[in-house]
């Protein structure tokens, strides 16, 4: 029966599942599979709180009635089980079907007994022995998981918890922490992580995946290591000073699997080779070190071991070390840059195929034969705003997807209109539509260091639901009017058509802005006007911008009051030239203008909130920012208090005026560090359904606002799609209209949240993880010894027991620094502060730490210390590339420009991805060409003849590349 084979490949595992197959499939054996579970007259579904064995058994049964019956009746049927309760219960039941034991079995049908008996006494046996085996005899390496009913009862009572394993990346091998979910978070007395220490207490969970723990007490709790780790596979860290003892558990079921497709590198030749020429079962090593090795079944271990290849894990038994799994498909060549771009997809789970043929079709058209246009339906339908409003945009250069636009005039009453005008993605993608379900499955726009992966086709993301300069577009509009002090009178929220008059980008809006009338040049709508007309234009559209920016500074200084923050993040534009090639990267200066768009489009979302809220109480999608724990702020308070500053946590209005206040006046990357620690401490903001939580927990924590959204990016998140269509229905049900469109419910809403969050989650990943690639290959294959790039200026910012961790400003990497190599040597500074490695001992102490050699000479490294560092990257076959720092002197690193970077420490962060742009064409075009070429060479780009990296970019013409710092997302 399937239902048995089944039954075997769950209980038993896939080892003794596959000896079952490979019997049915021998032809020797007269053996059939019988799908009785997809059979007609065989089905039977299981019922409300039936376990899954009963449920089996009875499904046996049914089908082996059914075949005695389908034989006429002439041929008895045998059912052998060792359950006394399905033989007592249908031992008798239908005449011809005998439900009976192994051993009676044996009795009545096998001719000779004795042999019959001694067999069955040697499966019962062995049998025993399995079931009685503890966790710590010969043949198990893990304890049996607890049975669902059990976990959930416990769960229930309180005595176990439920949690998402989170591995430690720094130490897979010793640290994990379960971070509390559900009803634990809610009724447990913890206040911090679970920590699960050693594979042993995981108990063949992996990262990732829902668990249930078990507290251990309290005398065997353990506390986190609070040393470096010069190498993750080793547990030799897990005896260097640990920190205060903290909850410690072990896992004692798991909810939820978190088995997904994972990126494996195969073993070496030399390792393959060592375990036999016919060695089928191979151990492959996961990209990720979070992840434990896989064993497969495969005889190519040879020929894949150059590639990155992708597996999926399908059980773990019990008696085994590591998990089995199957090969899935090879993704490209080690190091080669799309076979590791691809490796970056698929550990988030990221799918980029093309629109499909059917999605496109669902497509509006235009094109020079067939233009767009405005319908005349929705021209009685929208409120007009294309001859009565200065609108206008303020982006990026090159921007091409403009979401959103500005404009703000005088009433004839004396007061003011400030509108903001969103493109109107929701008129072209239909709810449940093939794109609808397309850009709900993809969830948002993914940006990659050197690329983006958009979330809608380009005929909506870069043409008609842009607004661009000059053309007629669907825009869904929120317009206030404001009084002579600036406080809001009244709001209006509809469908609009616009006409946007001007696409400026930020530094011309920031020159108007300052006076600088020059940059007119640079604004294209300028160039064929009169000189009397350009004038008028330009006092216009002046007056328009500053009033915007007062209208901006009154804005933030009401949130500022509330206890706004501002958190440090980078975020560098790329710019490709008329060839499509990457032209430079230019960082994004802090422009107040920026602030004056970023002011506007937070009080769109804030005043949006407020009305889907009040119009669906219970299923309404918002933006929440928790509190974070207070202990982890306990670092940002301990290095502050190195310099001698306060911070106090008790409040965002607390801390955000504590970080106004902690600057040194001589040196401002200590402002910059303590509002990065800051970001690191804070909780992931997340969309939630209104419906599942209580009005008080809506706030949004890093905004100060009582309840916040996203609704003016619908051409890059789906979650501003949900809200636009929210919106229209407040609107509907304002006027007393039928709602066109049917809304989610609060549980599928709550569901929608969860994936919106976990492709969020990806997207941040993917982003920081393709920075880290390019970063490495900008060091890559570069003398760190003689290579002027590779020695920097780094700030110590954290202090560790065999080391500290460094911040280098020029290229915003963040890495540890060890004062204790593997040979136990530390490190000392001589008179000429330049490092070397002597025998002695290091003393950490809480804001510094001393490397003491036998010999007495002594250096100290303090918080917030500006040391030389050398950069280089630790090359892996199996795992991604890293950054490691050393420092090589005790001052700091002084050249021309280091004034300048004190002023901005992002000016040559533009260099960065140059320069691996560079050395990427160079490489490729010396391979296809096979001739080596020096570097000094090309001074300027190069567009190669073969396959080049930037030819997937031929539609592309702004990137974005966030900073590795900046994970926290309003």
């Amino acid at each position: 029966m399937q239902t048995a084979c089944q039954a075997v490949q769950h209980q038993r595992g896939r080892r003794q599942y596959n000896k079952l197959r490979n019997l049915l499939k021998d032809a020797r054996h007269d053996c059939i599979l019988f799908a009785n579970e997809f059979q007609q007259y065989c089905y039977l579904p299981r019922e409300r709180g039936e376990s899954m064995e009963k449920w089996q058994t009875r499904s046996i049964y049914n089908a082996a009635v059914w075949y005695y019956h389908h034989c006429q009746d002439r041929m008895p049927i045998v059912m052998v089980t060792e359950d006394e309760e399905a033989i007592h219960q249908y031992g008798s039941e239908t005449e011809g079907v005998f439900v009976i034991s192994f051993k009676s079995y044996l009795d009545n049908f096998w001719p000779d007994l004795k042999a019959a008996h001694e067999l069955c006494d040697s499966i019962l046996q062995s049998r025993r022995e399995r079931e009685s085996e503890s966790p710590e005899s010969h043949g198990k390496e893990y304890a049996e998981h607890l049975p669902l009913e059990v976990l959930e009862a416990g769960i229930k009572s309180g005595r176990y918890i439920q949690g998402i394993l989170n591995v430690n990346k720094h130490r897979a091998q010793i640290e994990a922490f379960v971070r509390l979910q559900g009803a634990s978070s809610k009724d447990s007395d913890l206040v911090s992580d679970i920590l699960i220490h050693g594979t042993k207490a995981r108990n063949r969970s992996i990262h990732g995946d829902v668990v249930v723990v078990e507290l251990l007490p309290k005398n065997e709790w353990k506390g986190r290591n609070t040393a470096l780790c010069e190498n993750d596979n080793e547990d030799k860290a897990s005896g260097e000073a640990p920190s205060e003892p903290m909850p410690t558990g072990r896992v004692v079921g798991i909810l939820q699997k978190n088995w997904r497709d994972y990126v494996v590198t195969f073993p070496s030749k030399e390792e393959v080779q060592s375990q036999g020429k016919n060695a089928q079962k191979i151990l492959v090593t996961p990209w990720d070190y979070r992840i434990p090795k896989i064993r497969i079944s495969t005889q190519q271990a040879e020929a894949l071991q150059d590639f990155r290849v992708v597996v999926r894990i399908d059980s773990w038994e019990s008696t085994s070390m590591y998990p089995n799994g199957h090969f899935v498909r090879v993704l490209g060549r080690i190091r080669d840059l799309e076979g590791e771009i691809a490796t970056i997809l698929v550990e988030n789970s990221i799918s980029v195929v093309p629109f499909s043929e059917a999605q496109m079709c669902e497509m509006p058209v235009n094109t020079p034969e067939n233009p767009w246009k405005v319908s005349p339906e929705e021209e009685q339908e929208r409120k007009d705003l294309r001859r009565t409003h200065l609108v206008f945009s303020i982006d990026p250069k090159g921007c091409e997807d403009v979401d959103d636009t500005l404009s703000v005039r005088t009433l004839n009453n004396g007061n003011l209109e400030l509108g903001v005008h969103i493109a109107d993605v929701t008129h072209f993608v239909a709810p449940n539509s093939y794109i609808d379900i397309e850009a709900r499955t993809r969830a948002t726009t993914y940006y990659l260091a050197d690329r983006r992966y958009d979330m809608l086709p380009p005929i909506l993301s870069a043409d008609l639901c842009s607004l661009l300069g000059g053309l007629d577009r669907y825009a869904v509009s929120v317009v206030w009017e404001l009084d002579k002090a600036y406080e809001i009178k009244k709001v209006w929220y509809g469908r609009t058509i616009i006409r946007s008059a001007y696409k400026l980008f930020y530094e011309a809006a920031q020159g108007l802005l300052d006076g600088n009338l020059s940059v007119v040049d640079d604004i294209p709508e300028f160039k064929d006007l009169d000189e009397k007309s350009r004038q008028d234009r330009l006092e216009e559209l002046v007056w328009a911008i500053g009033k915007l920016t007062d209208i901006a500074r009154h804005i933030r200084a009401k949130r500022d009051g509330c206890g706004a923050l501002e958190l440090e993040g980078v975020e560098v534009h790329v710019q490709l030239d008329e060839k499509k090639n990457i032209h430079d990267l230019i960082p994004k200066q802090p422009l107040e203008v920026h602030e004056t768009v970023a002011e506007c489009m937070i009080l769109a979302n804030h005043w949006v909130a407020k009305k889907i809220w009040e119009s669906f109480p219970h299923q309404a999608l918002l933006r929440q920012h928790p509190p974070p724990h207070q202990e982890f702020f306990s670092e940002l308070r301990e290095c502050a208090k190195a310099k001698g500053f306060s911070i106090d946590t008790r409040s965002n209005k607390t801390l955000a005026d504590s970080l106004d206040n902690a600057n040194d006046p001589n040196d401002p990357i200590v402002n910059r560090l303590l509002r990065s620690m800051a970001t690191q401490a804070m909780s992931n903001a997340r969309y939630f359904s209104t419906g599942s939580c209580a009005e008080e927990e809506f706030h949004h924590y890093g905004l100060a606002l009582d309840k916040y959204t996203h609704f003016t990016s619908p051409i890059r998140r789906y979650s501003d799609i949900i809200v636009h269509r929210l919106l229209m229905a407040a609107i509907s049900k304002d006027k007393r209209m039928e709602m066109k469109e049917k809304l989610f419910s609060n549980k599928d809403l709550e569901e929608l949240c969860r994936h919106i969050n976990n492709r969020n989650r990806a997207a941040q990943h993917s982003q920081k993880q393709s920075t880290e690639l390019f970063q490495c290959m900008y060091f890559k294959d570069k003398d760190p010894e003689t290579e002027e790039r590779c020695i920097s200026d780094g700030v110590i910012y954290s202090i560790r027991t065999n080391g500290v961790l460094l911040f280098i400003p020029r290229f915003g990497i963040k890495g540890a620094a060890y004062l204790k190599n593997k040979d136990g040597l530390v490190i000392s500074c001589g008179p000429d502060s330049r490092s070397k490695w002597k025998p002695g001992s290091l003393q950490r102490f809480q804001n510094k730490i001393t490397s003491t050699t036998i010999g007495g000479e002594s250096v100290t490294f303090h918080l917030f210390d500006h040391v030389t560092v050398r950069i280089c990257v630790q090359a892996s076959r199996c795992h991604s590339d890293t950054i490691r720092l050393e420092i090589i002197s005790n001052k700091p690193y002084m050249t021309p420009d280091t004034e300048l970077f004190h002023q901005n420490p992002l000016l040559l962060k533009s260099e960065l991805v140059k320069e691996v742009t560079r050395s990427m064409e160079e490489a490729q075009l010396a391979q296809e060409i096979k001739v080596n070429i020096i570097q000094e060479e090309y001074q300027e780009y190069c567009q190669t003849k073969g396959r080049s990296l930037y030819m997937l970019l031929e539609e592309i013409k702004d990137l974005a590349l966030l900073d590795v710092s900046n994970s926290y997302g309003i």
